[in-house]
Order: structure tokens, then C-alpha cells, then sequence
């Protein structure tokens, strides 16, 4: 195997990593299971982190004891996603600097997105903020089976990603090539264990938390990081 790798590509989460919508997410839950008298609570949303919406909301529905069929769980996450992007549409909630840290990435990086929330919705905030054309792709909740900890979503993002830049005449990667960015623990876990190096973010969790996880990095701000300083310390 080569030596000396250089981050060539980055995958980055969606939620808590580009988009600062985790408590949002949670205020739009917390509203639809209202009419149900369930309380989502912090404990009850911040432990799923990591979860797609379909398997968040049949857990919390059975928690509370109350039929999760998938006729109710869409229904469920068909009414949180329109809460969300009613809100988010009044004023975007991108974390200071994440654009330009994209853009900059963009110009010497292959880009890719690993989240767990529905395509609609990573398309949606993309396309609005202007960056869509940054991603060569993007792995979803749509495009797996098994949400974080697994690391399906990784291995299917690095796979991508790789086909991507063969296909622009690049030599394929290898794992230490591909940074994984995460700001859950569950996030972290998957791109370990996709053999990714990962960088995480304290945007969600304490970086003890992260560590504990398994990040080899962790930062504060994507915006002090450049393509030269990623490559420094992922070497």
C-alpha cells in the first residue's frame, strides 16, 4: 500500500455539520407528537442522533406504547418534514462558515454528503444556500437500509465518491485518501468503522464525547480549516 496519503475527498454529514438544525429538528418532532401526548425530550431525541426519520419515529411511537405502522410513521415524518422546511425557509440556519469552508474544499477536494436525513430535504438546503453543484454525491436516508452506527452509509458514500473521480480520470482512492466529517457519536462510529478517517465537530456533543467515539480529530469551527491544513494533520 502507498504511504503518505493525502486527503484527496471529504464526506461530510448533513445535520449538526452543514445545517444547524438539530434543535429544530426536535422543536418539529416535539409538535407533531403533541397531538399524541408524547413529550419528546431532549433525552429521548439527542439519543437517536444518528437515526433516519422513519426509524426515529417508530421508536419513539413504540416507546410511548402507541401502534407504529408505516401508514402512521409517513404520515409522521411526511408532517415533520413540512414543519421543518417551514421553518428553515424563513432563515436558513447554515453554521457560521460552512459555506465557505465547502467552496474552498470544493476547489482542490471531491466532496460527497452521508446523512440520514431524507434526500428532499439535504436537496432542499443545498440548492437554497447555492452549493448543490459543490457535492458530486450525496448518500441519503433513501439510499440505505441500516442507519449510523452502521456503516453501510459510508461504505456506500465512499464507493460513490471514488466512482465519481475515476470517472473524472482520477486514480482510485484509498481509505485513508476519504475524511469523514461528523458531529454525533453515531456519526463517528460508522465512519470508523467504514475504515474512514474521521474529523468531528463539537456543533451537537462535547468533543470528549467525540473522542470517546472514535474521532481522529476534533474541531470547533469548520471555517479554520483548510484543504493544506486537513492534509497536515491527516496524513
Amino acid at each position: 500500500m502507498e504511504h503518505g496519503n493525502k486527503i484527496k475527498a471529504i464526506l461530510m454529514d448533513f445535520n449538526g455539520v452543514i445545517i444547524n438544525d438539530e434543535p429544530i429538528q426536535h422543536a418539529a418532532y416535539k409538535e407533531i407528537f403533541s397531538a399524541d401526548g408524547v413529550d419528546v425530550t431532549d433525552e429521548m431525541y439527542y439519543s437517536r442522533l444518528g437515526m433516519d426519520d422513519k426509524t426515529f419515529v417508530a421508536s419513539i411511537l413504540e416507546e410511548a406504547g402507541k401502534p407504529a405502522d408505516i401508514d402512521r410513521v409517513l404520515e409522521l415524518t411526511a408532517a415533520k418534514t413540512a414543519h421543518w422546511r417551514d421553518i428553515v425557509s424563513d432563515a436558513m440556519p447554515i453554521f457560521d462558515g460552512v459555506e465557505n469552508f465547502v467552496r474552498k474544499c470544493a476547489q482542490e477536494l471531491s466532496l460527497g454528503i452521508v446523512s440520514m436525513a431524507k434526500r428532499e430535504e439535504i436537496d432542499f438546503v443545498l440548492e437554497k444556500v447555492g452549493i448543490a453543484d459543490c457535492f458530486s454525491v450525496v448518500v441519503s436516508a433513501d439510499s440505505v437500509t441500516i442507519c449510523k452506527p452502521d456503516p453501510q452509509c459510508y461504505r456506500l458514500g465512499f464507493r460513490d465518491l471514488d466512482l465519481a473521480r475515476t470517472s473524472q480520470g482520477h486514480l482510485p482512492m484509498v481509505h485513508d485518501d476519504c475524511l469523514v466529517i461528523e458531529d454525533s457519536p453515531p456519526g463517528v462510529r460508522a465512519g470508523r468503522a467504514a475504515g474512514l478517517p474521521v474529523l468531528a465537530v463539537t456543533n451537537t456533543v462535547s468533543a470528549d464525547q467525540l473522542r470517546a467515539a472514535g474521532a481522529n480529530a476534533v474541531a470547533k469551527n469548520l471555517n479554520d480549516w483548510f484543504p493544506e491544513s486537513l492534509r497536515r494533520v491527516f496524513v
